[in-house]
């Protein structure tokens, strides 16, 4: 009963975490805000009844079944409500479930928690001398009803939501101005390079089909300034390594230890965005850019266009991709950038990929491919760079 009590506890906080957040964070200027952040409590008095009755069953294998019913549960619900975090905290899409992919983890932990909840309950009504088939089901047609009502619930007052917002322009976006009645300057316009953003870099790659691993990159830059950290798990980095540059000072940092001071040509590329804007998108570079229309991206308008871009190139614009392919400057490597160019004349997104010859990478390799994700969002907001302690 304790075992089974303190993974009903797990639920309901983690259930309570995810309808704070709505309540407290949810805010996209709809009628029924606040009620979408009210009725994500139901959730909540289902785990509490999973807490109030437990599951408990005779004999080793109905306790383990029941474990791993809600351990498997809470293994689904966290990283959703990571997933919704990083959503509303970042300011993006307005949408809490924008697709069946999106929904479906959701819809498994409900339907968990709701079993945990029902079988429990079931237990309650029937009594522990009842059958344990009538118990079993009983107490599944307790947790689709507990899970459709729950569901239902919310599903009506968030697409309630989502609808009168429809047609309402949004405001603000973290990759920038959204007025609808302006055009985005040309893929061959003049790029302007932000005074200040906040970077997120992805590179992950393969070698004859087979992942050799990512790198993650997030930080802040401040004209020249910078600073960020980078997870790299590939077959030759293992670890965390971040760059920093305030002023005349450059810190780095390796993975198994902490930061030390460097040189600022050690640091030399690290500013992430406008050393893309530099090296890989030049005016010379974007001269014979194609046009792929005009693209909406979280609220924000922006020109979609592509470049061809050679190996080399692509080295000294992410050089963070040594972690991937080592010493291989890829000299016969081709592929393609697609940027988009937002209302501010700002770079805000460049996403493409390169392949190439393997060989060098590794001995009998055939062909390799390096895909990469840039995001330079909230540009021009002022950011305090603090230096990093060694």
């Amino acid at each position: 009963m304790l075992e089974l009590r303190l993974i009903a506890v797990a639920l309901t906080a983690c259930w309570s975490l995810t309808a704070a957040l709505l309540l407290v964070v949810y805010r996209p200027g709809g009628p029924v805000d606040i009620a979408v952040g009210l009725v994500a409590a139901g959730p909540i008095a289902i785990g509490l009844a999973g807490l109030i009755w437990p599951p408990a069953t005779h004999g080793q294998r109905g306790f383990a079944v029941m474990v791993w019913l809600g351990l498997g549960s809470l293994l689904v619900l966290v990283p959703s409500i990571v997933g919704v975090y990083d959503q509303l905290v970042g300011g993006g899409s307005q949408t809490l479930l924008p697709s069946v992919e999106a929904a479906y983890p959701w819809a498994l932990a409900l339907l968990g928690t709701s079993l945990f909840a029902g079988f429990g309950i079931a237990r309650r009504i029937l009594g522990e001398t009842a059958m344990r088939r009538r118990r079993l089901v009983r107490g599944v047609v307790v947790a689709v009803v507990l899970a459709l009502g729950a569901g239902s619930l919310f599903t009506v007052a968030a697409m309630a939501n989502e609808l009168a917002l429809r047609d309402k322009p949004t405001v603000s976006s973290r990759f920038g101005p959204t007025d609808t009645d302006r055009e985005p300057p040309l893929c061959d316009a003049s790029l302007a390079t932000a005074g200040s953003a906040r970077v997120e870099l992805s590179l992950d790659g393969d070698l004859d089909g087979r992942s050799i691993g990512s790198i993650d990159l997030a930080g802040d830059r401040s004209g020249a300034d910078f600073r960020w950290l980078a997870y790299a798990a590939t077959t030759s980095e293992l670890g965390l390594h971040g760059a920093a540059r305030i002023g005349d000072l450059a810190w780095i940092r390796e993975p198994f230890g902490g930061w030390r001071r460097a040189t600022i040509a050690e640091v030399a590329g690290g500013t992430v965005d406008s050393q893309a804007i530099a090296v890989a998108l030049s005016s010379s570079q974007r001269a014979a850019a194609e046009l792929h229309g005009v693209d909406v991206v979280e609220g924000a308008r922006a020109r979609h266009c592509r470049v061809a871009i050679d190996g080399p190139t692509f080295w000294l614009a992410f050089p963070q991709v040594k972690w991937l392919v080592g010493t291989n400057v890829m000299a016969r490597w081709r592929g393609q950038l697609d940027y988009w160019i937002f209302l501010d004349g700002e770079l805000g997104q460049v996403i493409g990929s390169i392949n190439g010859d393997a060989g060098v990478i590794k001995t009998g390799a055939l062909q390799a491919t390096i895909r990469v994700e840039l995001k330079a969002t909230d540009r021009g907001v002022p950011v305090r760079l603090n230096p990093p302690t060694p």
